[in-house]
C-alpha cells in the first residue's frame, strides 16, 4: 500500500489470527494448477505469512511483501517454525516494489487490491517485475454479495457501514467485480477468470467469523474509522457486536460471500 488509501482492517490481534487460518490450498487453489516447480513467485500483501508458506513448499522461491515491518517478521518466524527456507519476506509498498524488471514468474495477491485507491498501477507494478510470459494471479472478496441468516437488523447495517467506510479509506470493497477489468487495464492479456464462495455455516465458521468481528467492529482501527468519518456512533458499534455474537451462537447461522479469481499472462516479447 503506502498509497493515499488508509488500511481498513487493521492489525488487532484477532484480526491477524484470522489472516494465519489462511492457507494456499484455500486462497490460492486457482492458482496452484497453474503453478511450475520451479517458479519464482511474488506475493504481494503477504502479511503473516501462511499462504506464502503453503506457495513456496510447491515451487522454487517465494518473495512476499507487505507494508507493515511487524508482518514482515512475524512471516519470517512462521518460516523459520515451519523449516521453509525458499520464502523470503521484505517490506516495500506494492506501488514501488523492490525488484528489478524480470524477476518473477509469477506474481499473486490475495484480498489486497480491494484496498487500494489505485489497485490498476500495483498491476502495472506487478507487471513490471514479471518476465515476459509470466502470470498475474489475483483474489478479491465482493463485500456486497455478502449474505446472512437469520437475518439481523443490526448486521445489514455493519454491511453498509463497511462499504462507506472502506470506500472512505480508498479502497473499493466490490473488488472482486471489478478484477478482470482491472487486470486487463494494466496491461495483462488473455485472462481466465473464475469465482469462489467464503462459507461460514458450522460451529467452527461462526466463531471465527463472528466472535473476530464482535470484537474488530469495536476495538480496531475500523472502529475508529467509522466513528472519526462520522459513519456511526460508539452505541451503533456496540449493537453490532452484540449481533454477531448472537450470529455466532445461533446454531443455524450462515454467512456466504463472492470471489473473484483471475490468473492472466504478461505479454511475452
Amino acid at each position: 500500500m503506502t498509497g493515499t488509501e488508509r488500511y481498513t482492517h487493521g492489525y488487532h490481534e484477532v484480526i491477524l489470527e484470522f489472516y494465519r487460518q489462511r492457507t494456499a490450498e484455500a486462497c490460492a487453489a486457482f492458482l496452484l494448477p497453474h503453478l511450475q516447480p520451479d517458479a519464482t513467485v511474488l506475493d504481494m500483501g503477504s502479511g503473516p505469512g501462511t499462504i506464502t508458506v503453503g506457495l513456496a513448499r510447491r515451487v522454487g522461491t517465494v518473495v512476499g511483501v507487505d507494508t507493515s515491518a511487524e508482518m514482515v517478521e512475524s512471516a519470517r518466524r512462521l518460516a523459520a517454525e515451519a523449516g521453509v527456507d525458499n520464502a523470503g519476506f521484505k517490506v516495500g509498498s506494492v506501488y514501488e516494489l523492490p525488484f528489478g524488471d524480470a524477476s518473477f514468474d509469477v506474481a499473486y495477491a490475495h484480498q489486497l487490491l480491494q484496498h487500494l485507491s489505485d489497485p490498476v498501477r500495483a498491476l502495472r507494478e506487478a507487471r513490471r517485475v514479471l518476465r515476459p510470459g509470466g502470470l498475474v494471479a489475483v483474489r478479491d472478496s465482493d463485500y456486497q454479495t455478502m449474505v446472512h441468516a437469520p437475518v439481523e437488523p443490526a448486521l445489514e447495517h455493519w454491511l453498509r457501514l463497511y462499504l462507506e467506510v472502506a470506500e472512505a479509506n480508498g479502497g473499493e470493497p466490490r473488488a472482486g467485480r471489478f478484477l478482470p477489468g482491472w487486470v486487463r487495464a494494466a496491461g495483462f492479456v488473455d485472462p481466465v477468470v473464475t469465482t469462489s464462495t467464503t462459507t461460514h455455516a458450522d460451529a467452527a465458521g461462526r466463531e471465527l467469523w463472528g466472535s473476530m468481528w464482535a470484537v474488530r467492529v469495536t476495538d480496531s482501527d475500523f472502529a475508529d474509522h467509522a466513528v472519526e468519518g462520522g459513519f456511526a456512533m460508539r452505541s451503533d458499534l456496540v449493537a453490532i457486536s452484540a449481533a454477531f455474537r448472537r450470529w455466532a451462537d445461533h446454531p443455524s447461522g450462515f454467512w456466504a460471500w463472492l470471489n473473484g479469481e483471475v490468473v492472466a499472462a504478461k505479454p511475452g516479447d
